[in-house]
């Protein structure tokens, strides 16, 4: 009885990242939305914090490299203009990323965005690994990402956790990390929020088609 107590807690503590049954893109559609940002390669660590009790609710990260894309394990993300394929969303552009961090930033929780520039050849790495990673189970968007990160040559001193804020402050730990927070008070249902976020960048992919 002991052990599934234990258990059922463990549950309740890392939920927040839960296993989804996303659309898969097929290689036409991420190949027309992909996106490159000018800037030196990064990897960006999110991690989605509950306002009250400060527990964490989910993890992601955004590599920026040959392409920019968000590893977002087990999560709730949807836009009609980013293609999903298992837990990798594609086409980041900037417009994307806001509406990304807009999405999961609420009244309930906010979003700590830590980001660290990386060579070329460890973004690659990272993004590949994302990529083979495939759909990741319900309550693992901790331990998925940190598994990628701890195989990305300058980052093998961290350490597997299912907890998101642990493993956000092992990130934090290293040399060279620019940490933000990044906060919104509108309405607690993450549903709500990825509905108009995904609204507003329909509007903005028409404008631009005009």
């Amino acid at each position: 009885m002991f052990r599934v107590l234990i258990a059922c807690l463990l549950a309740a503590v890392v939920a927040g990242c839960t296993g989804s049954n996303r659309p898969q893109a097929d290689q036409s559609q991420i190949v027309s939305r992909s996106y490159r940002d000018p800037g030196p390669s990064t990897l960006t660590l999110y991690t989605m914090i509950n306002t009250r009790t400060g527990s964490g609710a989910h993890t992601s990260l955004m590599i920026s490299g040959s392409e920019r894309v968000i590893f977002d394990p087990a999560g709730s993300f949807r836009a009609d203009v980013v293609p999903i394929r298992d837990d990798v969303l594609y086409g980041i552009t900037p417009a994307v990323e806001r509406a990304y961090r807009s999405s999961h930033a609420r009244e309930t929780h906010y979003a700590r965005i830590q980001t660290i520039e990386v060579t070329p050849q460890q973004a690659e790495i990272a993004l590949q690994l994302a990529k083979q990673s495939g759909p990741v189970a319900g309550a693992y968007c901790a331990n998925s990402t940190a598994r990628i990160l701890q195989q990305v040559p300058g980052f093998e001193q961290i350490d597997v956790t299912f907890y998101p804020v642990k493993l956000s402050d092992q990130f934090g730990q290293i040399p060279g990390v620019v940490t933000s927070e990044y906060r919104e008070n509108d309405d607690a249902d993450l549903q709500k929020g990825l509905a108009a976020n995904n609204a507003q960048l329909n509007q903005l992919e028409a404008a631009a088609s005009n």
